[in-house]
């Protein structure tokens, strides 16, 4: 069975409401289904509803308005908290909805010692756990901990809702758990309800599908920038990355773009390490860049020393804008790799993976379709289909991450495939993906290979379509970088 995890589904529920679907109506999708599954197993009977102040609660609330219309039911709500407590604006308005509805009784249970609680719990026919939702950790609170209690010691049929309310912890090998007959989870298997410690708790489990977009899963969105690892408030000079950047020779402008663009992703420290004859050159776009002068006019051989003490201070190395492509360059590109723990290669230094001995643990590249072809040795397909499983195949046999650049740029790790279709026909001016470059880079220093290349694919079309409103076809590279900011405060 096709599974995600909780994140990847938070992802996808933030990306439907970028287009459209808004949480009300997954909410309202998810709480029918639930209602549903119930008519459909039970021929009638008293329903309690228990309620959390979260989504699964508003959840819960929809279910029992559905249900209320059905006379063979008879329907309690039981809110864990009072009405000001509810977290979101989906659940509450659920919540008030209710006061017009045929619900035989709503209450609001704030102390564990109300006996409202215990007496509703044990009239029940079934009981729906709609308490406490995913990333629950620590101790259980009050009155949660009793609700959770007293299911549990009631005998009745238990359905939980996205998974049974509680945790375990880890600490004490101790569990405060609801012990389901049922679970139902939403739009696909959750992984984490396969692990050993939660599995003993679900009972059956039904997958009901909601009425997902598509498009929010397979398709990057602020959803996907949602979920970055990013600078924290407390977070000091370093934490955020210290970045390599290595580059020019050929050409001066390319690593100064990648550079910029990796600072203005929020990257700490940029260091560009480039050939004598352009460093000076390079120094002189930003005072912010710190520029290593290497030995020559080209990148070569003589510069492994010092770039080996240049790799082992940063965090994450990005390789290749405006290298040239002479014998050396490579060769030497190709020594350099293995030196590397997370590594971002485009342009002039894709032919060094090929001569590298070893690869380092954490590798993106970011060829466009030409490069791609160049490094298979065969054609890129135009067809977006076949495009897919040319980039999955690649990744899967060379054990990285393939940002293929185009009109939609597709993402895989030789497993998942995520597709981007921010970005416009300006873009194609020069520049723009050297930017790509340094904002992958930048990501990649606090956040996993495939997360950083398929966020910074959107980041980078998404500040190429705010400087095209700007601009038009008169964009430049500077332009889109001068937009990062832009998208990542969305």
């Amino acid at each position: 069975m096709d599974s995600i995890t909780w994140e990847e589904m938070k992802v996808i529920d933030a990306n439907c409401a970028q287009l459209g679907l808004l949480p009300i109506q997954l909410m309202e999708n998810a709480g029918s289904s639930i209602s549903k599954i119930i008519r459909d197993r039970f021929s009638g009977g008293r329903i309690l509803l228990i309620a959390g102040r979260g989504n699964n609660g508003g959840d819960a609330f929809v279910a029992a308005r559905h249900l209320c219309e059905h006379p063979q039911f008879q329907v309690d709500v039981i809110l864990l908290g009072n009405v000001s407590s509810i977290r979101t604006e989906e659940a509450k308005r659920n919540f008030l909805l209710l006061q017009y509805c045929k619900i035989n009784s709503i209450k609001q249970v704030t102390d564990s010692g109300d006996a409202v609680l215990s007496e509703m719990i044990s009239n029940a026919d079934i009981i729906v756990d709609g308490i406490l939702g995913t990333g629950i950790t620590g101790k259980i609170r009050e009155p949660e901990a009793s609700a959770i209690d007293l299911i549990n010691m009631s005998g009745k049929y238990i359905i939980a809702i996205d998974l049974p309310s509680g945790n375990q912890d880890k600490k004490t090998k101790q569990s405060k758990c609801i012990k389901a007959d049922l679970t139902i989870t939403f739009h696909k298997m959750k992984e984490e309800l396969s692990t050993s410690s939660v599995s003993d708790y679900l009972g059956e489990v039904r997958v009901e599908g909601i009425g997902v977009c598509s498009h929010a899963e397979i398709f990057t969105g602020i959803g996907n920038l949602k979920s970055l690892n990013l600078r924290t408030p407390d977070s000091h000079k370093g934490q955020a990355g210290r970045i390599l950047i290595i580059g020019g020779g050929a050409y001066s402008g390319a690593p100064a773009l990648a550079a910029l663009a990796t600072l203005r992703t929020g990257a700490d420290i940029v260091t560009v390490a480039a050939p004598s004859t352009v460093a000076d050159t390079i120094a002189s776009f930003s005072p912010n860049l710190i520029v290593r002068c290497l030995s020559e006019n080209r990148l070569c051989s003589e510069d492994i020393p010092l770039i080996t003490k240049l790799v082992d201070a940063h965090d994450v190395v990005v390789m290749g804008m405006g290298l040239g492509n002479d014998e050396e360059v490579v060769e030497t590109v190709s020594r350099i790799i293995p030196l590397c723990n997370k590594l971002v290669l485009d342009a002039d230094a894709l032919p060094g993976l090929e001569e590298a001995e070893k690869k380092c643990s954490e590798i993106v590249i970011t060829p466009h379709a030409r490069e791609f072809a160049r490094i298979r040795k065969k054609e890129t397909s135009i067809d977006i289909e076949r495009r897919i499983e040319e980039v999955r195949t690649y990744s899967r046999e060379n054990n990285l991450v393939t940002l293929l650049k185009g009109k939609v740029d597709v993402i895989s790790d030789g497993s998942k495939v995520m597709l981007n279709a921010t970005g416009n026909s300006g873009m194609s001016v020069g520049g723009t993906g050297d930017v790509l470059a340094g904002i992958t880079g930048a990501l990649l220093a606090t956040n996993p290979p495939m997360k950083a290349a398929a966020c910074a694919a959107y980041i980078n079309g998404a500040a190429g379509d705010l400087a095209f409103n700007d601009k038009g076809y008169g964009l430049l590279a500077t332009d889109v970088i001068s937009k990062i900011t832009d998208v990542m405060r969305e």
